[in-house]
């Protein structure tokens, strides 16, 4: 009788669910191998939702998804951890003691066999070892800093408030005009929208949000001009100051300093700049990483020097036939996904994992809220089409949708879906845009 084939994912993002419940329902539930998901947090919640979380207008109570839950309904099995280094000799996952908010060891440091692993942790914000960033500066990087961030700001409005303090603008920058960072600066109002429904006789005059872009355009890794103007002029409507051509030497407490010496003001600053892997990810268990610490991989996913490991998503530097390099994006994770759980059943079945990923740029879509929703659908084919308004929106809406029907299957997905549209009728103040 053969032992049972340990797969284990280190990351419970879009692309890391993906692949557990895939080779969950294909393997786990027929007893063919047994699956594990490891992640740092106790639920999941889409990365592209996270700029909601920090400004109230999305209750991660309805939105997040419990992966001990997923886990169970979904035949793979979840473990709590954050990883700290691979020992490949001895095909071991190595997570860190789980401690509690005094630093008391709750669990102690484990290690979790495996017979295959697919890293799949993502990325963080870089902050370009520029002076004071890490020191004064909020990341949206996780749920638990989009909490941090929501808490902040929050408690901000409310100490202006209640010292009737309504003449003094609260002054937010947002470093970084991606799509995070054009997203976040629009959803800041519902900061203001959640703190009224306390009783404060506040509005959004009281925010003073600056977003700081080094390039000469916001959202600049889209390749249609017309979005960024569009969105720009969108974001100078609703009173958000967009600075572009902007480089910053240092963040202190007084604010933002810019390589041509100018001070920008800022009570908090929101840095979604530059995107890299974890830190600890850099040549980690002896594989190969390039200088933004991912993890370099064939087109196959497998990584360089160990063909029992797959990096998939922004913590992968994945190859095209071009020369070039896969762009961190959602859509290639997904996909990314999706094509290695298929080449990890091939090498369970003594086949060579056949499949390769090509990058093909579906589009871009950037949603302002209640405000503007536009984007560039199928941009591999002949320059992509252009959408707006409530087309573009239904089309973000939907990304959201198919998440859910390939985490719950069409059905749950679909029940799911509805049931958290009643209940923001229900509560209003939980309206997803």
């Amino acid at each position: 009788m053969h032992e049972m084939v340990n797969i284990v994912i280190i990351g419970g993002g879009a692309g890391g669910m993906e692949i557990a419940t895939k080779l969950g329902r294909k393997l786990g539930k027929k007893g063919k191998a047994r699956v594990t998901l490891v992640d740092c947090a106790e639920s999941h919640v889409w990365k592209p939702l996270l700029h909601e979380v920090a400004t109230g207008a999305l209750d991660i109570g309805i939105d997040a998804l419990s992966y001990r839950g997923h886990a169970a309904n979904h035949g793979y099995h979840f473990q709590q951890g954050a990883m700290t280094e691979i020992d490949r000799e001895n095909k071991q996952i190595i997570l860190a003691p789980i401690t509690d908010e005094e630093g008391e060891e709750l669990l102690p440091a484990r290690r979790i066999d495996y017979d295959y692993a697919v890293i799949a942790i993502g990325s963080i914000a870089n902050d370009f070892k520029i002076p004071g960033v890490r020191e004064h500066c909020v990341f949206l990087d996780s749920t638990e800093q989009a909490m941090e961030i929501r808490s902040m700001l929050l408690n901000k409005f409310m100490r202006y408030a209640s010292h009737h303090q309504l003449d003094e603008k609260i002054k937010i920058a947002v470093v970084g005009a991606g799509a995070t960072g054009v997203e976040m600066s629009a959803e800041m109002h519902h900061a203001v929208d959640q703190l009224r429904g306390f009783g404060y006789k506040i509005d959004s005059s009281l925010l003073e949000v600056t977003l700081v872009e080094a390039d000469e355009r916001i959202l600049p890794k889209v390749d249609k001009i017309e979005i960024s103007t569009s969105v720009a002029k969108e974001l100078i409507s609703i009173g958000v100051n967009v600075r572009t051509s902007t480089r910053i030497s240092e963040v202190t407490t007084k604010g933002l300093h810019t390589t041509e010496g100018e001070l920008i003001p800022s009570d908090m600053v929101i840095w979604s700049t530059g995107v890299k892997a974890p830190d600890f990810l850099n040549e980690i268990g002896g594989l190969e990483s390039n200088h933004i610490n991912q993890v370099m991989v064939k087109q196959n996913m497998q990584s360089t020097r160990d063909p029992h490991i797959f990096a998939i998503g922004d913590c992968a530097a994945c190859p095209q036939e071009d020369g070039s390099w896969v762009p961190p994006r959602g859509q290639s994770a997904r996909q990314m996904a999706l094509m290695t759980a298929d080449n990890i059943i091939l090498m369970l079945e003594d086949k060579s994992p056949k499949n390769e990923y090509v990058y093909k740029d579906l589009g871009s879509l950037v949603n302002l809220s209640k405000f503007h929703t536009v984007g560039n659908l199928m941009s591999f084919m002949g320059g992509g089409v252009l959408v707006e308004g409530k087309i573009a929106r239904f089309v973000y809406t939907s990304l959201y949708r198919r998440h859910l029907i390939e985490l719950h299957g069409v059905f749950r997905g679909t029940l799911l879906m509805c049931a958290k549209g009643i209940s923001r009728i229900i509560h209003p103040h939980l309206k997803l845009h």
